[in-house]
């Protein structure tokens, strides 16, 4: 049968489930119409049951097409489910009373697996008790939410984080029905009035946000260790995202399965948080869960992790992550780094004895630093951010041209002396390679990197050190690196008023300016490493 006829031969149909508290949730399955029974995919979301995730995924009829029963389940409160929402709060239960619930439906033959990204990868990790899936592809998703799901280091994502707050806000209104207060989000959205207002808009229309919540630094862990380590055991299939947000929370769960005896598949493609370019990611599920569920043609050993070089522009395969030695680049400055782009170098190992000076920087909270593009914006990708290191409160350390190419593959890290002279900073980091054009240089941004301080601790000229993105990229002979180091990440990081509170806690016009001066003798930035030979395949 060719791939319409076998769509046009499954079943749709609707299904609910009363949990031992009374409140009943409900679901989309899609099965072939004859046959049976069939192993199950299972994907749990709060977006409502007949997006089912489409924006990433091919629709649930063409994996039901393929033999399993499908079943996609609101969660309690969103949708037509019952009861009332609270982020994660009630998945691990409900998950596994659901996956009791599918296991003895009729035409399911008690294998299940669970695909699904973002919040839908979340709910694939809390069960409780030890009936947890058959195989898992968690994407896009991490385990803590506090280090995965809301900030890089200590600065907490501003317009992504409102955005999605206030995404969920507006889904509460339209389930109730509140036309005016859902048109009032949108209407912030769409304008992107919510980037300066979106905390004061959702104090007012969702007081018991997740966000009011995190941002005031109450926490609460959904994922039980226990159940968690089940899981992790389990065969699973990792997608990630060059540009997603999630991707240390991706690569947290490809190290944790790992060292609890899993035998984790990892894909990391050029990807954002909402689009996967054709990736042929279905097909790659596919394999997954026929190999898990159906005793199907097994998985190549040699392929469990697959990473899009992009620079080479093709994918590196192997065994495990990448092997990696480390690499120095030394900073010297001469306290005109942020207005002479010649002044601000980065040195090879062998050049480290030239290395050192000083540098200050400031911060005027009326016009801050912007910042655009890699893995923290709603419009997340590559950009070009030549006029960013133009501007007079960014830092620039440039490398002479590369003698050779360079195979970037892992987290970079950047250790400096720094102190403010009020009670907090941020520092808002980003490598570089730079390339002549025929108008201009241009400056490719290959990763971002946060950090936070508040406080009295703030103000001592200590060793601190930021955390990029991770990262593969080969990096020609010829281009130059460039370190950029600002103050602020306007609007993809809050601006940091100086007193040592958070952004969100206080107005605008109680900002202060803020000055930060460095200390460049031992300033290293660490290059995660590749040989030529592993770059690509």
């Amino acid at each position: 049968m060719n791939a319409a006829g076998a769509l046009r031969d499954v079943i749709h149909e609707q299904r609910r489930m009363v949990l031992p508290d009374g409140v009943a949730l409900q679901a989309g399955c899609w099965k072939p119409r004859r046959g049976g029974p069939w192993p199950a995919l299972l994907m749990r979301q709060p977006y409502g049951r007949a997006l089912a995730s489409t924006m990433v995924y091919a629709h649930p009829a063409w994996y039901a097409a393929q033999g399993y029963l499908v079943v996609v389940q609101d969660v309690r409160g969103c949708g037509d489910s019952g009861g009332k929402f609270r982020l994660f709060a009630s998945e691990a239960s409900d998950g596994s009373c659901t996956m009791a619930w599918l296991r003895s439906q009729p035409d399911c033959n008690g294998r299940i697996g669970c695909y699904g990204f973002s919040y839908q990868g979340l709910t694939q990790l809390l069960w409780n008790g030890p009936d947890v899936p058959d195989c898992t592809a968690p994407a896009m998703a991490g385990p803590s939410l506090q280090r995965h799901w809301c900030r890089d280091g200590q600065a907490d994502w501003w317009i992504l984080g409102l955005a999605w707050a206030l995404q969920l806000a507006a889904a509460t209104c339209q389930r109730r029905g509140d036309g005016v207060t859902y048109g009032r989000i949108r209407k912030a959205l769409h304008s992107r009035d919510f980037v300066e207002e979106g905390w004061c808009l959702l104090q007012q229309v969702d007081p018991e946000s997740h966000l009011l919540r995190w941002w005031s630094g109450d926490w609460e862990s959904p994922v039980a260790d226990a159940g968690l380590d089940a899981v992790l055991r389990r065969p699973m299939l990792l997608i990630g995202g060059w540009y997603d947000p999630y991707l240390r929370g991706t690569m947290a769960l490809y190290d944790q399965s790992l060292k609890a005896g899993g035998c984790p598949r990892l894909l990391v493609g050029p990807w954002t948080h909402g689009n996967w370019h054709g990736g042929q990611l279905d097909q790659r599920h596919l394999a997954f869960f026929n190999h898990h569920l159906k005793d199907g043609p097994p998985e190549q050993p040699q392929d469990a992790v697959q990473l899009f070089d992009m620079g080479y522009g093709r994918w590196w395969r192997g065994s495990r992550w990448p092997q990696q030695a480390l690499g120095r680049f030394w900073l010297r400055g001469t306290g005109l780094s942020g207005v002479d782009p010649h002044a601000g170098v980065l040195l090879l190992e062998s050049e480290k004895a030239m290395a050192g000076g000083r540098d200050q920087l400031v911060l005027d909270p009326w016009r801050p630093t912007p910042a655009r593009g890699g893995h923290l914006d709603v419009q997340a990708g590559p950009t070009d951010r030549h006029d960013l290191d133009c501007r007079s409160d960014v830092l620039t350390f440039t490398t002479t041209p590369l003698p050779r190419a360079l195979t970037l593959g892992g987290t970079v890290r950047l250790r400096l002396k720094a102190a403010s002279e009020g009670q907090g900073f941020d520092l808002c980091c980003a490598l570089s390679q730079v390339g002549e054009t025929a108008a201009r240089p241009r400056v490719e941004q290959l990763s971002m990197g946060v950090e936070r301080w508040l406080g009295s601790q703030a103000q001592a000229l200590v060793w601190r050190q930021v955390h990029f993105q991770p990262l593969l990229r080969t990096v020609p002979e010829g281009l130059r690196l460039r370190l950029s180091i600002a103050l602020a990440g306007w609007p993809l990081i809050g601006i940091t008023p100086g007193n040592g509170r958070a952004p969100h806690a206080v107005a605008a016009h109680e900002r202060q300016v803020v000055v930060v001066r460095f200390c460049w003798e031992g300033a290293c930035l660490r290059l995660p490493l590749q040989q030529r030979d592993q770059a690509a395949a």
